[in-house]
């Protein structure tokens, strides 16, 4: 997950400079003025955080969800220390009570509870005997399986650690966490922890773990105490000007009809925009003072746009929302989601809807603290079941500095598995690599075909390709870019429909001839 100075580093020393006396000004400098302090351990008992309330209500609705799962898996090689590993993950269940922490209901209201004895135990399989075809088919039928295994959030350890031995020197490795207890920045922090761990126990060594000075459960506290104030009267009323209760909701064309209850069966299907094309659109947000994120989310705009032809275009995105130095490096549910609300009318060059769509971004992380649970309890949109409120579309551009395990020399290998269970209609989820922009499409299979996502994908990227070269095209200029080749796609399905007919009826002829033959 991407921290704000992360997603603002591609602006210019002048704007960034102008962007901080912005920031300074209208937060008051937040990292000074607050500091959470620690609660007192008398009671285990402690409120949700808001981010946590809404989970657990719709845990609640459909208990046991996969869709909020979040997976790493991973195949080592090499020797591999199991006790000093085992080790290493029980210091960090230890260290952070979110990882012995279950939910419980009192008075009718729901509650974090702490386990200040919670044991964490490996599961260890052991799969040495089958043969090495047979190993592969089961890593990922169990690799599957775990991704799908429901947590319930009253009774079990939140976090899941699966070690499976395929060989003396091979093991695979599955990590599952809870939504309500981690995010993509805790990955990390988990992840650094492992590795320091296992190596000085490996060696003999004492953690060299310096102690956290607060915990998730005292941030909720702060966050709650925090937000009856002046602050979030401030942040609400800016959400309240920008989304107010003209918030249209986004009507994708879909292959089949919204379910009436929202599913969450999903599928994904990746893809790479070429080296060039990335660099070129490096060249054009370095040129107009913006970021990376900026550009893409323009141009996603303009493809919701052609698809929808509506003009006022609302999308979601992430932020890392840990602002207070104090929650650098906690795991805990801290990632907020923002509303990013574009107006494309009166057919706006690329160049012009990046000024308005920078602005709007802008804002937004100004705004970031107020917690997408309380904006929505606030705006109080009309209730629909059948989708999530605010947004159904989701944009997010991951951090390039991605966390891997080290473990004294192992190899490690990613299990990549296609994802079952989705949050949203539609969400494309970017990361930089050197290779160019890697990009991932999440999408319910409830409401889109394969074919169809893979149709979006393909104009899309051309329109990445268009604005990166006509950055002065305007909007009408570059959905005919989309039309055309929306128009060759359709007419190139459509000759080899008809020549799968051709080959059927033929084939059909050749057996009719057959049979009168033998007749």
């Amino acid at each position: 997950m991407s921290e704000l100075s992360q997603r603002i580093a591609g602006l210019s020393p002048e704007k960034l400079k102008l962007l901080t006396q912005k920031l300074n000004q209208k937060k008051g400098n937040l990292l000074s003025k607050t500091q959470i302090k620690p609660q007192s351990r008398e009671s285990n008992t402690f409120p949700l955080s808001f981010a946590q309330q809404r989970l657990w209500f719709l845990d609640q609705l459909e208990p046991g969800n996969p869709a909020f799962n979040i997976c790493q898996f991973m195949q080592l090689t090499g020797l591999l220390n199991v006790v000093a590993l085992e080790k290493s993950f029980q210091e960090v269940v230890k260290r952070h009570e979110i990882l012995r922490t279950t939910f419980t209901i009192i008075d009718g209201q729901p509650f974090q509870v702490i386990n200040p004895t919670a044991v964490f135990q490996l599961k260890l399989l052991n799969l040495q005997k089958l043969s090495l075809d047979e190993r592969e088919v089961e890593v990922l039928r169990l690799a599957n399986e775990e991704a799908q295994q429901p947590f319930n959030l009253a009774k079990d350890c939140l976090v899941r650690v699966t070690l499976l031995q395929l060989s003396q020197t091979e093991h695979a490795l599955f990590l599952s966490m809870h939504h309500i207890v981690s995010d993509g920045w805790s990955i990390g922090i988990l992840i650094q922890e492992i590795t320091t761990l296992y190596k000085a126990f490996s060696q003999g060594y004492p953690s060299p773990l310096p102690e956290l000075p607060i915990q998730y459960a005292d941030f909720a506290v702060w966050q709650r105490q925090w937000l009856q104030g002046e602050e979030m009267m401030t942040q609400l009323e800016y959400w309240k000007q920008q989304l107010g209760n003209r918030l249209t909701v986004l009507k994708m064309p879909s292959d089949r009809p919204r379910p009436t209850v929202q599913s969450y069966n999903g599928d994904s299907q990746f893809f790479v925009l070429e080296k060039a094309i990335t660099e070129k659109l490096k060249t054009l947000y370095q040129r107009e003072g913006i970021t990376l994120f900026m550009t893409i989310l323009a141009a996603f705009k303009i493809l919701l746009h052609w698809y929808t032809k509506q003009e006022d275009i609302v999308v979601g995105t992430d932020i890392a929302n840990r602002n207070q130095l104090e929650t650098k490096g906690l795991i805990g549910f801290f990632v907020n989601q923002l509303v990013l609300r574009t107006n494309l009318s009166d057919n706006p060059s690329f160049k012009d809807l990046l000024k308005q769509v920078r602005q709007t971004t802008l804002d937004a992380y100004v705004h970031q603290d107020l917690p997408f649970d309380k904006l929505v309890e606030v705006l109080n949109p009309k209730r629909n079941l059948s989708q999530t409120p605010l947004f159904q579309v989701k944009l997010v551009l991951e951090n390039t500095q991605n966390h891997t395990f080290d473990f004294l020399g192992l190899k490690i290998t990613p299990i990549n598995l296609i994802k079952q269970a989705v949050q949203f209609d539609l969400l494309l989820e970017l990361t930089e690599f050197e290779q160019g922009l890697f990009g991932l499409w999440e999408y319910n299979t409830d409401m889109y075909e394969t074919t169809t996502i893979t149709q979006i994908s393909a104009n899309f990227q051309l329109l990445l390709k268009a604005v990166a070269t006509q950055p002065e095209a305007s909007l009408n200029e570059l959905k005919k870019i989309i039309d055309e080749a929306d128009k060759q796609q359709r007419l190139s399905q459509k000759q080899a429909c008809n020549s799968a007919i051709q080959r059927s009826l033929k084939n059909i002829k050749n057996i009719k001839r057959q049979v009168n033959d033998i007749s």
